[in-house]
């Protein structure tokens, strides 16, 4: 549970810095604000989909254990004390939740950091460390570099790119006078 604990602690504090040194540069850049808001408002939904899911594993625990208001109730009235295990593997679902998120927030750090990348550009996603990438890049380095950077992080199992390049006009042969 210190794990845990201590896991929770770093996802809140690398959310807080990020989305402080996001909201620095956006202020910089003014086009870069509409994009900073648009992470803004990806990071709200990935922590309402956190919070959603602990909300479901804690109300299925509450169901699994029997510990709704009218078990009690029952329980108390029969025994007059209330006797459960303990609920690990609840404690693990929570633990995998906060590590998800730190693992996510540890990524968009490190693209954030890499002038190579762009946080606004490439979306991630993680369940119980396995990494799902998706958005545009502008080469297949960069699409290497996003790989790599994610597979670097403590806690990730594995990388699932859906990234495209983004195609670079100069090189386009339509474009191309014959």
């Amino acid at each position: 549970m210190r794990g845990f604990g201590s896991g929770l602690i770093l996802g809140v504090v690398l959310g807080v810095a990020g989305y402080w040194f996001i909201q620095t540069k956006a202020r910089e850049h003014p086009e870069a604000e509409q994009r900073a808001e648009a992470a803004t408002a990806q990071a709200r939904t990935a922590a309402s989909e956190t919070g959603h899911h602990l909300s479901e594993a804690f109300e299925a625990k509450l169901e699994t254990l029997d510990l709704r208001s009218s078990e009690i109730t029952n329980e108390l009235a029969r025994t007059g004390k209330i006797v459960r295990r303990n609920a690990r593997d609840f404690g693990d679902q929570v633990a995998d939740a906060a590590a998800d998120a730190r693992i996510v927030t540890s990524i968009k750090a490190k693209y954030l950091a890499d002038p190579g990348l762009s946080v606004w550009q490439i979306s991630v996603a993680c369940d119980l460390g396995r990494v799902t990438l998706a958005g545009v890049v502008s080469s297949p380095e960069d699409l290497g570099k996003a790989v790599a950077l994610a597979l670097e992080t403590d806690g990730v199992r594995d990388v699932t790119s859906n990234l495209t390049v983004k195609p670079d006009p100069k090189n386009d042969i339509a474009t191309k006078a014959p």
